[in-house]
């Protein structure tokens, strides 16, 4: 069995990842660690600063800066739970997609890969309603989700 998990950089995705942990030592199955980097949150983000500077000439240099930083702040994530899952002796891989997260997460949930999908119930905004990813892919994904709180 492999199960997928999903991570965001939240605290609510690193609690996923550890329950996925424990899952998969009990049921000697593989972790595929999964995160989405979508450009239009790298365009906001620099689009923000931007605004709130004034400083609009450079722009583009803000959008590419923070789309690196995006990529580097996923990988360091996934490395740590890998180095964690590799010290627990749990089979483990990661994979970063770029895209918008609904539409990449239910095509990777709905590969046929995986029998159980963990994900947390917030994502990195923390707001106390469940998370608005659960609210979009839920009815979408076909295997077992389980949301950790």
């Amino acid at each position: 069995m492999k199960i997928l998990v999903l991570i965001d950089g939240s605290k609510w995705s690193q609690k996923a990842a550890l329950h996925a942990s424990e899952v998969a030592k009990r049921k000697n199955a593989e972790v595929v660690l999964f995160s989405v980097l979508d450009i239009a949150e790298a365009k906001a983000m620099a689009f923000n600063f931007c605004a709130q500077s004034g400083i609009c000439d450079r722009l583009r240099d803000y959008e590419s800066r923070i789309w690196a930083d995006m990529h580097k702040s996923t990988e360091d994530d996934l490395a740590g739970i890998l180095s964690r899952y590799t010290g627990e002796k749990v089979r483990c891989s990661s994979k970063i997609v770029e895209g918008r997260v609904r539409d990449e997460v239910v095509r990777e949930a709905n590969s046929g890969e995986y029998g159980l999908v963990v994900m947390g119930a917030f994502g990195k905004s923390g707001k106390t309603r469940i998370g608005a990813l659960l609210e979009d892919i839920g009815g979408a994904i076909r295997s077992p989700l389980l949301v950790v709180r």
